[in-house]
C-alpha cells in the first residue's frame, strides 16, 4: 500500500459548523483550530466556471434562488454567501476553487474536493473539476484527493486526470460497492461513518484502499474508528476534535 500523504482529520466545509460552509472564511477558520486539510464541494456553473457550494439549490446558503446551475460565474460571485449563517459573515462571496486552491498552496493544506453534480452533469463536472484540480495542483508534491458519490463523476475525472487520486464516497454499502471502487482504480473510500466496522476497513484495506469515515461529531463514535484504524476523519467539530 502506498504512502498516504494526508492529515486524519479533515475540517468539513472549512468549518462549516462556525463559519458559513465552503468560504474562504471557514477554511481560514478551521486553520486556526489546527487543521491542515480540508474537504469541500465543487460544482459548475452555467458558463463551466468551477466553484464551492454544497447544494444544488442557492437558498439555502446565499443570497440567490433557483439552481446553482443556472447562472454564470459572474453572477455567483455577486452573491452574498456568508450572512445567512450571521451577521458577521455578512458579504462572504462564494469562492471559485482556483481561490481555494491558492490559499491551501500558499499555507501547505491538503484538500478533499468532492465532486458534485448538477442534474445530468455527472461526467462533465468530473471532468472539468478534475481538469482545474490538475492545473491548479501541477507540479505540487501532494495532489488533491477527488471524491464523489458518482461513480460516472469519477470515472470521467480518472479519464480527464488519471494521476490525481480519486476516493468513492458511500452512504449506504450496495452489493458491488467495492468492485466499484477498484473499477475506478480508487485510493480510497469514503463511508458514512456508522458503516464502519471490522469487516468494512478489512475489506478495504485487503484491496489496498484507504479507509475514510465522514461525518463524525461526536467523540465516542471518533474513538471506536481510530481503534479500527481508519485513516481519516471528516468532521464539522473542528472545535471539539484537536488534529493530530
Amino acid at each position: 500500500m502506498k504512502p498516504w500523504p494526508y492529515p486524519r482529520w479533515i475540517a468539513h466545509r472549512g468549518a462549516g459548523l462556525l463559519a458559513p460552509e465552503n468560504t474562504l472564511a471557514a477554511f481560514r477558520l478551521g486553520a486556526a483550530y489546527g487543521y491542515r486539510m480540508f474537504e469541500c464541494d465543487a460544482r459548475l456553473s452555467a458558463d463551466g466556471k468551477v466553484f464551492l457550494l454544497h447544494d444544488d439549490t442557492l437558498a439555502r446558503t446565499t443570497s440567490g434562488h433557483g439552481m446553482a446551475g443556472d447562472l454564470t460565474w459572474t453572477d455567483l460571485a455577486a452573491l452574498d454567501a456568508g450572512g445567512w449563517h450571521s451577521p458577521a459573515y455578512s458579504g462572504e462571496p462564494l469562492p471559485a476553487l482556483a481561490d481555494l486552491a491558492r490559499w491551501c498552496l500558499a499555507a501547505g493544506h491538503s484538500l478533499n474536493i468532492e465532486i458534485k453534480p448538477g442534474p445530468g452533469m455527472q461526467a462533465q463536472t468530473g471532468e472539468a473539476v478534475a481538469r482545474e484540480a490538475a492545473r491548479l495542483w501541477a507540479g505540487q508534491p501532494v495532489a488533491p484527493l477527488l471524491s464523489s458519490f458518482s461513480a460516472e463523476a469519477l470515472a470521467s475525472a480518472r479519464q480527464t486526470a488519471a494521476q490525481l487520486p480519486r476516493a468513492l464516497l458511500l452512504d449506504a454499502l450496495a452489493q458491488d460497492w467495492l468492485a466499484t471502487a477498484k473499477a475506478l482504480e480508487c485510493v480510497a473510500v469514503v463511508f458514512h461513518w456508522p458503516l464502519c466496522n471490522a469487516k468494512v476497513v478489512r475489506q478495504v484495506k485487503d484491496a489496498g484502499m484507504r479507509c475514510l469515515g465522514y461525518t463524525v461529531n461526536e467523540t465516542g463514535p471518533a474513538q471506536g474508528l481510530i481503534a479500527l484504524g481508519i485513516d481519516g476523519l471528516i468532521t464539522d467539530r473542528v472545535d471539539l476534535f484537536s488534529p493530530d
